[in-house]
């Protein structure tokens, strides 16, 4: 009988056979060479903004002065929106309320939510006459990748300090079943959790 740690060794020299023929490196390689300028630029940007402007300082200002259902409000947008306020900022917020762990838990489905919210946002793009042909056409064969790995790419969104509605957008956009997105993306309620178990005992 094979030891448990040759037999796990040889499944993951599986998993890096299978990701390796079907182009899955190649793949995620490709598309992070396509999006590091735009990366570059919005860090540029924000970088600059920083500079002269204190954003973490302002935000957590806003939630100050602001109403409960307001920063709910604009959290929720937020998450809509491209999702890069970091959401630390406002689990912070709820570590300072009465009812820390309801808070968190509106933020977590509000931020479940407006991922959702996302994905149709993306799958509405597609009707754009110019962008589904561009899809449809010169994007056949990279549309084809990206939806063998949509799982993939939810999961990094919702679990790891990237913005999630990004990801559910590109999931919209390639038409990732919503099922898969919604079960997927319910490791975001995760996260939160977490990060609540983290900040609230720093706080």
């Amino acid at each position: 009988m094979k030891p448990k740690s040759k037999i796990e060794k040889t499944r993951l020299q599986l998993l890096h056979q299978y990701y390796s023929y079907t182009g899955f490196y190649t793949f995620v390689w490709n598309a992070i060479k396509k999006a590091s300028p735009y990366i570059i630029l919005i860090v540029g940007i924000v970088y600059l903004i920083n500079h002269f402007f204190d954003i973490n300082k302002a935000l957590t200002h806003l939630t100050e002065v602001l109403p409960a259902y307001g920063v709910l409000s604009f959290f929720f947008v937020s998450e809509t929106l491209l999702g890069i306020i970091p959401p630390e900022i406002f689990i912070a917020w709820a570590g300072k309320m009465y009812s820390p762990w309801f808070y968190l838990s509106l933020l977590a489905i509000l931020s479940y939510a407006g991922g959702l919210l996302s994905y149709w946002m993306g799958r509405s793009i597609t009707n754009i006459p110019s962008i589904h042909n561009y899809l449809e056409v010169k994007m056949e064969k990279q549309l084809k990748n990206s939806k063998k790995w949509g799982g993939f790419l939810i999961v990094v969104g919702a679990v790891l300090p990237l913005p999630f509605s990004i990801s559910c957008i590109a999931a919209g956009i390639i038409k990732f079943p919503f099922k898969s997105v919604m079960l997927y993306g319910s490791l975001r309620l995760l996260r939160f959790a977490i990060y609540g178990l983290i900040i609230f005992n720093v706080l």
